[in-house]
């Protein structure tokens, strides 16, 4: 695993996935409900070449609840994405995709369907068909970038963005979801876009997401993470080591936990 170039580079992957669902879910009405989750449930999102950051997009359109369509003639690339999970469905037509893609939409469903055909060749006949994606690859690759250069940008407030990563050293995937289960109970209320990321990430990032978790809040979700965490652990409800990070513009620190002489 560790001689993986791919599980070498899977937390870019991941903060690349997380940036293009920021991207994707920018301006989405949550119905007025300040702490209603986005949900791009019915909608066609086309997301172009089957690419790394094709990848990184149709796992955020999965996340995000989309519809999503892709394409690549490459067949190792068709292989690796029906193997990861990161595509439902390998068509060899548009037609073929078509059809899948107005059903799921119809029930506001999420799926991924990928095209076995050049980008180039499957956006010609999208457009000589007269389809209308309601979402395309560019407009959110420049709303995913948008999104990383806000970040990036932030100053040193107290609601300055903040990524916070989690891992264990033993049993991810036990301990994993119970570290989520805390993470979510620190949200604020309106943190709806996190609260999805949280939810719904791990199972769409696949293999790259079995060995950590994170998500961009700030320093109060931060504290208050660490501080339930820790406790878990001092009272044995969390019987793993691990570690957890925060990283801002500027700085990081690390938080251990579990160990056999852990602060309270």
């Amino acid at each position: 695993m560790g001689n993986d170039p791919e599980f070498g580079k899977g937390r870019e992957l991941i903060l690349e996935t997380h940036a293009c669902f920021a991207g994707l879910v920018r301006g989405v009405s949550s119905g007025g409900e300040r702490d209603a989750e986005p949900d791009l449930g019915g909608k066609l999102f086309w997301a172009g070449a089957l690419d790394r950051t094709g990848r990184a997009l149709v796992m955020a359109g999965n996340v995000a609840g989309a519809a999503t369509l892709v394409a690549t003639a490459d067949k190792e690339a068709q292989r690796r994405a029906i193997h990861a999970g990161t595509v439902d469905f390998l068509v060899t037509s548009l037609d073929e995709a078509l059809r899948i893609l107005k059903n799921e939409v119809r029930k506001r469903a999420t799926v991924a369907v990928c095209v076995g055909s050049s980008a180039a060749v499957v956006e010609a006949e999208i457009s000589a068909r007269g389809v209308e994606p309601d979402l395309f690859r560019d407009g959110v690759v420049r709303a995913s970038r948008q999104e990383r250069e806000d970040r990036g940008g932030a100053s040193g407030a107290e609601d300055a963005p903040e990524l916070v990563a989690w891992k264990v050293e033993a049993v991810p995937a036990v301990w994993l979801p119970k570290l989520d289960a805390t993470a979510l109970a620190c949200l604020r209320p309106e943190e709806a876009m996190a609260r999805r990321w949280i939810r719904l990430s791990a199972r769409y990032l696949g293999r790259i997401g079995n060995t950590q978790h994170l998500v961009w809040s700030d320093r109060g979700f931060r504290m208050r993470f660490v501080e339930r965490v820790r406790e878990d652990a001092w009272r044995g409800s969390i019987a793993v080591r691990g570690e957890i990070e925060a990283a801002w513009p500027g700085g990081s620190k690390r938080f251990g936990f579990g160990t056999p002489a852990e602060p309270r």
